[in-house]
């Protein structure tokens, strides 16, 4: 999940945007793993990360302090043409205040061809 809902992202999307994820609560991530970006406050995904390294923790930051490095496979660099978090399947009030959620394989498959079909 990138931004808030009351600070969004810029509509423009920077590549080292997708280089690394922070979260407050310790994720359950691995290297190796792929992921969809989420852009709050824009409701859409507009990205397919892999994990590529071990998580980090920096006990001196009381928010954020989880962080690990992610490889963008797929990143369009425009939030106006990314689609929908629902075209994953994933409802954004089901997001609520998390700065990740597990998918099943079904809405990951989902939102990567989704984010694809963007790329013409």
């Amino acid at each position: 999940m990138r931004g808030r809902g009351e600070r969004r992202l810029p509509e423009l999307v920077a590549a080292e945007d997708g280089r690394a994820h922070s979260a407050t609560r310790r994720p359950a991530v691995e290297p190796g793993e792929l992921a969809l970006l989420y852009a709050a406050g824009w409701r859409v995904v507009f990205g397919v990360v892999e994990v590529v390294g071990e998580l980090e923790h920096d006990p001196a930051r009381v928010r954020w302090g989880w962080r690990f490095p992610i490889r963008p496979l797929l990143l369009l660099d425009d939030l106006r043409r990314a689609p929908p978090v629902e075209a994953a399947g994933v409802l954004p009030r089901s997001l609520g205040r998390h700065s990740y959620v597990r998918l099943t394989p079904t809405q990951f498959e989902a939102g990567r061809a989704a984010i694809e079909a963007e790329f013409g």
